[in-house]
Parts: C-alpha cells; sequence; structure tokens
C-alpha cells in the first residue's frame, strides 16, 4: 500500500495530505495530529509559512512547564481546523500553503547550544523563503528566532503582547525570558522606535525607548484605539509579532508560567489581532503555555485561536497582494 491509496480518506491527514492547500473536515477526537491538520513535512518548496515548535522552558523564571506548549497548541487546534474561519467565513488555505514543520531538535544536557540550535532552525526555514509561525516554550525562544529574522530584514518592529516588558537588565550568555529583549535592542535586532508593547502590568523603569499600551490603557482606550495607536507606531516597518500568553488575565490563560492579574480579555486580544492587516508582518510566535496549570484546555485554545487569526490575517494579505 502507497500514499496514493490514502486519497481520498479524511483521517490522518498530517500525513495523507499531498496539497498544500486547502481542508477537509477530519474528526476532532481522533487522527494524528498536527497544528490545523496541515501536513508534517521537512519539505519547504512552495511554502509560505511553515508552523514549528520549540520546546524549551529552561529559562523561566516561575513555573516550568512551556516545553510542552507546542503539543498542546497543536491539539487545540483540531476545532479551528474543521470550519471557516470566523468571523469572515473564509478558509486560509485556499491562499495560504502553510505546513507544519514539526519541532526544533534541542539537547537538554547542553544549554549553551540553545541559542545557536534555535537559531539554525529558524535560519533552515527562513532561507527557503517561508516565513515562521513558531510556538514556544518560554518568551526566551524569541531571542534567537530574532537574530535568524534580523538577518534576513534589518532591525525589526516588535508587536509584543506579554504582561511584562522583558527589557530587566540582561547579562551576556544569559538564559532568562526576562531579560533578552534588552540583548536583542543592544544587538540591533529590534527598532525600538517603530516597536510597541501591550497589555504590561509589571512595573520596569527599564523600558529601552519601546512605546507601551498598558492593561490599565487598553481596558480604558478599547480595542479600536489600541490597533490605532499600533498601527501608527510600526509603520511601514517590517514587523514580528510575538504573543506572550501571559498578557492575558489568568482567567483567561490560567496555563502559564509567570501569570499576572488584570490582563487582556480572550476577545480583546483577538480583536486586536484581527486588526493588524495593515502592517508588514514577516513573522510571529505564540509562547509560554504550560499545559500542566491549565484548565479545560482553555490557554491552549486561545493561543491556538491567536495563531490561527494571524493565518488568516496573512491570507487576507495575499489575497490582497494577489489582486
Amino acid at each position: 500500500m502507497s500514499i496514493d491509496d490514502f486519497e481520498d480518506m479524511k483521517t490522518d491527514q498530517a500525513f495523507t495530505r499531498k496539497s498544500l492547500y486547502s481542508r477537509a473536515n477530519e474528526m476532532t477526537y481522533g487522527g494524528a495530529l498536527s497544528f490545523l491538520r496541515r501536513k508534517y513535512t521537512k519539505n519547504l518548496e512552495g511554502v509560505d509559512i511553515a508552523v514549528s515548535g520549540i520546546p524549551y522552558d529552561a529559562a523561566t523564571s516561575f513555573r516550568p512547564g512551556a516545553r510542552f506548549g507546542p503539543k498542546a497548541i497543536r491539539e487545540a487546534s483540531v476545532q479551528l481546523a474543521e470550519l471557516l474561519a470566523f468571523p469572515d467565513g473564509i478558509d486560509p488555505f485556499k491562499t495560504l500553503a502553510v505546513t507544519d514543520y514539526g519541532d526544533c531538535e534541542l539537547d537538554y544536557g547542553f544549554h549553551g547550544n540553545i541559542v545557536s540550535e534555535i537559531e539554525n532552525h529558524a535560519d533552515t526555514i527562513l532561507d527557503s523563503g517561508a516565513e515562521m509561525l513558531t510556538f514556544g516554550g518560554d518568551h526566551f525562544v524569541t531571542y534567537p528566532l530574532l537574530r535568524a529574522h534580523a538577518k534576513k530584514y534589518g532591525p525589526i518592529a516588535l508587536v509584543h503582547f506579554d504582561a511584562h516588558t522583558d527589557t530587566w537588565p540582561d547579562e551576556d550568555g544569559r538564559l532568562d525570558h526576562g531579560t533578552m529583549f534588552s540583548r536583542a535592542i543592544k544587538e540591533n535586532l529590534i527598532d525600538t522606535e517603530h516597536s510597541i508593547q501591550i497589555g504590561i502590568r509589571t512595573h520596569n523603569s527599564n523600558t529601552k525607548g519601546v512605546k507601551i499600551l498598558d492593561a490599565p490603557w487598553v481596558h480604558e482606550n478599547g480595542i479600536n484605539q489600541v490597533i490605532k495607536k499600533i498601527i501608527e507606531t510600526v509603520k511601514d516597518r517590517p514587523a514580528y509579532l510575538t504573543f506572550d500568553i501571559d498578557g492575558l488575565d489568568p482567567a483567561y490563560a490560567p496555563g502559564t508560567g509567570t501569570p499576572v492579574a488584570g490582563g487582556l480579555t480572550s476577545a480583546q486580544a483577538l480583536g486586536i489581532v484581527r486588526g493588524l492587516g495593515d502592517l508588514k508582518f514577516i513573522g510571529a510566535d505564540v509562547v509560554e503555555v504550560a499545559p500542566a496549570y491549565d484548565h479545560a484546555d482553555i490557554t491552549a485554545i486561545i493561543a491556538a485561536t491567536i495563531a490561527h487569526d494571524y493565518l488568516v490575517l496573512r491570507a487576507k494579505q495575499k489575497r490582497s497582494q494577489d489582486k
């Protein structure tokens, strides 16, 4: 029996799917798991966006467990794979060729190699011409991802959702999910003038010049004003979306390592992400999902939905460019 014998089957699409486009229903409670039932492959030919996981959480400062985030997000995506995208009713996979590249291979015994291993993983994908959508892991993984993206695009406008600025003082060689953006700014990976942080609710006077829309500001001013401020700040710069799930209030995302009260709602987060179609995105990540602390998968579900809606946004952008 060959793979051709599975052409009309709708089970295990992660392995039996032939086309990089379109979608087909598959039972939500079974089958091989990939993100949104996309094809699992290391072949990047013709791929617009490659989804991958980075199961690393040794840089966390409180509760570990985000190494299981990529697996949880993939599992939570099954219902989203079944239906057309809300609220527009479009199929992003008619426009975008999206695959699941699997996880970055990491040697847990040699933490000093983590940055180069993640950066090499990203280089392989970006050198193919594909964009990246990446699942952490703790937020430190964004640092080597930015290193890889900056080699291709130069300093990047960061659109950063988080409870924390992650710009505390850093030391060379430190593996810390609260300091890596200080290092990224020092290395000129981030264009601070055109970067913005949303949902912040921990004090840190070391902002590095990045514009902040803290959580109280978001609650007081609303989704439309947040979108406006983001677009005004980023302008036409190459933009990278990094979404730390603790940017949401623990009521909506309990499954994370450093939860902080007073955060965004899931509706606010989705409304903002869906409204960023004017930005020139070059990549994105969703990080800090720690399923051991989750309840009824609600953290994994919102993480999967944010990633799904980012793909919908990119599909709309590609459709407009192709007209």
